[in-house]
C-alpha cells in the first residue's frame, strides 16, 4: 500500500477528509521547497502537491502561471524538484504527489523519470495532459516504479471516461470542480454534487477536489461530499506576498492549518 493510499485508509477509519495543498516547485527558490513542506506537514497537510515548473502550463490560471515562470527564471528543472523531494525524504514521510505535464517528464525520458521519482520518494504523479487513452506506457512504467497514478475527472467527462479513469487511477482520483483552469474562486460550482455522485457510481476510490478552492468555507463545503480537498492558487498567491517577511514560514503554517479545521467530520448537506 502506497503511503497515499494508506492516508486515505486512516482518514476514512476516522471519519476525516484530506486537505492537500499545492505549491509551485521552486517558488520562492528551490531551497525553499524543503521547509515549506515541512510547514504543511505540521499544518495538518495530508498529502503536498508540487508542481513542476513549465513553460506552457495550460491546465494552471495566472497564479501557478506566474509561480511557475519565476521558478523558471531561477532556473529551476525537474530534476531539482526530484532533488527537493529526496532531501524531504530524509526527514518526512508526508505522501507527496508531483504535478507536471507530459512535456518536461518525455524530455526528462518516461522511463529515467519513473525511476528517478521513485529513488527520491516520490509517492504519485498527476501528469495534467496526458490523456487516459495514451497513457499506457506511463502507468507501466509508473506502476514498476511504485507510482500512483492519478488521473482527472471534469464536469463534462462521460461515464465512459469515467469508467476509464476509475480503473487506472490509483491513490486517489483528481476531480476537478469546472471547466477551464485553475485559481481562487468565489463559490464553488452548485453541480459539484451531482458530479461528484456520478463518480461515486463507478468507484470507491478517493476523490479529491481541486480548482477553485481556496477558504477553509469552501474545504467545509467540498468535504461535504468528497474524500478530501486541494488548494493551491490562494496558498501559491500567499507564499508570494509573504515570502519576504521574516515570519513568512509560521504564516504559511497559519494560513494552512486553518484551511485543514475546514476537513473536520461534518454533517451532510442539503
Amino acid at each position: 500500500m502506497s503511503r497515499i493510499s494508506r492516508r486515505f485508509s486512516e482518514l476514512r477509519q476516522t471519519g476525516g477528509h484530506a486537505l492537500v495543498p499545492f505549491i509551485a516547485g521552486g517558488d520562492p527558490g528551490i531551497f525553499a521547497t524543503d521547509p515549506l513542506v515541512l510547514e504543511l506537514e505540521a499544518a495538518g497537510a495530508d498529502v503536498v502537491e508540487i508542481g513542476v515548473p513549465f513553460s506552457d502550463p495550460m491546465a494552471d490560471g495566472p497564479s501557478n502561471q506566474a509561480a511557475f515562470f519565476r521558478a523558471l527564471q531561477r532556473g529551476v528543472s525537474l530534476q531539482d524538484v526530484l532533488d527537493a523531494v529526496e532531501r524531504i525524504r530524509q526527514v518526512s514521510q508526508t505522501p507527496i504527489v508531483l504535478m507536471t505535464y507530459s512535456n518536461p517528464v518525455f524530455s526528462f525520458g518516461l522511463e529515467k523519470f519513473a525511476t528517478e521519482a521513485e529513488r527520491a520518494g516520490v509517492d504519485g504523479v498527476i501528469m495534467t495532459d496526458l490523456t487516459p487513452e495514451e497513457s499506457g506506457k506511463w502507468i507501466s512504467s509508473a506502476r514498476e516504479h511504485n507510482l500512483d497514478t492519478i488521473f482527472l475527472l471534469a464536469p463534462t467527462s462521460t461515464d465512459e471516461r469515467i469508467e476509464l479513469v476509475a480503473s487506472i487511477s490509483t491513490g486517489f482520483i483528481y476531480c476537478v470542480s469546472r471547466t477551464g483552469i485553475t485559481g481562487a474562486r468565489q463559490a464553488l460550482p452548485p453541480e459539484l454534487g451531482d458530479l461528484l455522485r456520478k463518480i461515486r457510481n463507478h468507484t470507491d476510490k478517493p476523490v479529491v477536489v481541486g480548482f477553485g478552492i481556496s477558504t477553509r468555507e469552501h474545504v467545509q463545503e467540498v468535504c461535504r461530499i468528497a474524500d478530501g480537498a486541494v488548494v493551491g492558487s490562494a496558498l501559491v498567491d500567499f507564499i508570494h506576498a509573504k515570502h519576504r517577511q521574516d515570519d513568512f514560514l509560521p504564516r504559511v503554517r497559519e494560513f494552512v492549518r486553518d484551511l485543514k479545521e475546514g476537513t473536520g467530520v461534518l454533517a451532510p448537506s442539503h
